[in-house]
């Protein structure tokens, strides 16, 4: 399979290749892709070096599997320029979430949607997708009503420049503001821009993704913070249900699941934090309790390692889901 990696010098594009790698899929050929500044550079991948090319060259080398992680405006101008070669894209952008005619993927939840008329696939914010790991099959056993989100989120999900940020201000050197304010010793409640409404666009994320992906009928309300924690999402979500439900139930379905990691035991102080989900594919739930103010209704705590199952490990995992699928066929390239 020849596969390109689109932003591969970026935060995510970087951890799609320790992904790629671990996950040891078919590749016969990388092809690494980032801006015309960057070509001609080197990347190592499989102990081989491989040269960085631009766009054009990446379309020109006609690759089977295109992930894409260079933002929403390369994405629009590009996915389709490499979807009109018979490339299947996933595109890790905002570009075409919300686009009728693409899916968008988690493949434990929604994988089985994915046909071969599917060229361009999205990925879903690195917020949704650690939510929804959580709350899909629970929504399967008790109907889910209404969710409150509040997000704490790392400055990794805003990229390599708002990592350095944190850095100067902590070492007390002058440089560029990503954020308005300083982030160090800082909480800021403001995830991407705001919208008509007073959200946030990153709250609104998980509004609409959570219904395109879940069910159109939840309702869903949320509050993005960005924290001065350099990777990992923390999320407290309180979640209602049609039904009661039954904790144990729920401890079970958790433990089973291949996705999640369940840490859970106040005792012992056990919960998830973000340090040590770090470089980790799992998401983490905690601080599972009834809600004691209202009916059928749950708090839990979930952590998940953005750039790894928010991107790009969800991102190679679709991948995998095309490849059983038998959407890509491997032998064809052999």
């Amino acid at each position: 399979m020849k596969i390109a990696i689109v932003g591969v010098t970026g935060m995510v594009g970087q951890e799609m290749l320790k992904v790629l790698a671990e996950m040891s899929l078919p590749i016969t050929e990388l092809i690494p892709v980032a801006s015309k500044k960057s070509a001609g550079s080197k990347i190592t991948f499989g102990g081989q070096e491989h040269t960085v090319v631009d766009l054009e060259k990446a379309v020109e080398m006609k690759p089977e599997v295109a992930l894409f992680s260079a933002g929403g405006d390369i994405s629009l101008e590009w996915v389709p320029k490499f979807a009109e070669i018979g490339c299947r894209v996933v595109d890790n952008s905002s570009a075409f979430r919300m686009d009728e005619d693409k899916k968008l993927i988690i493949p434990e939840i929604n994988g089985d949607l994915l046909t071969k008329d599917d060229y361009i696939i999205a990925n879903p914010n690195c917020s949704t997708i650690q939510m929804l790991i959580a709350l899909a099959p629970l929504h399967e056993l008790y109907s889910i009503k209404r969710v409150v989100v509040s997000t704490y989120q790392s400055i990794s999900g805003t990229g390599a420049k708002a990592v350095k940020q944190m850095e100067n201000e902590r070492g007390e050197v002058k440089g560029e503001m990503v954020y308005p304010y300083p982030i160090d010793q800082n909480v800021l409640p403001h995830c991407d821009i705001f919208l008509e409404n007073d959200y946030t666009k990153e709250e609104m994320k998980l509004v609409n993704e959570t219904k395109k992906i879940l069910d159109p009928a939840i309702r869903l309300t949320a509050t993005a913070v960005r924290v001065p924690v350099q990777g990992g999402h923390s999320e407290a979500i309180n979640v209602s249900f049609e039904k009661d439900f039954d904790l144990t139930a729920i401890r079970k379905i958790y433990h089973e699941s291949p996705a999640i990691s369940l840490q859970d035991n106040p005792e012992t102080n056990t919960y998830p934090m973000p340090l040590y989900a770090k470089g980790k594919n799992d998401v983490f739930i905690g601080r599972l309790r009834r809600d004691e103010s209202q009916d059928n209704t749950l708090n839990m705590w979930v952590v998940a390692d953005n750039l790894r199952k928010g991107a790009a490990t969800n991102t190679v995992q679709i991948v995998q889901k095309m490849i059983e699928l038998k959407i890509i066929e491997i032998g064809k390239f052999a």
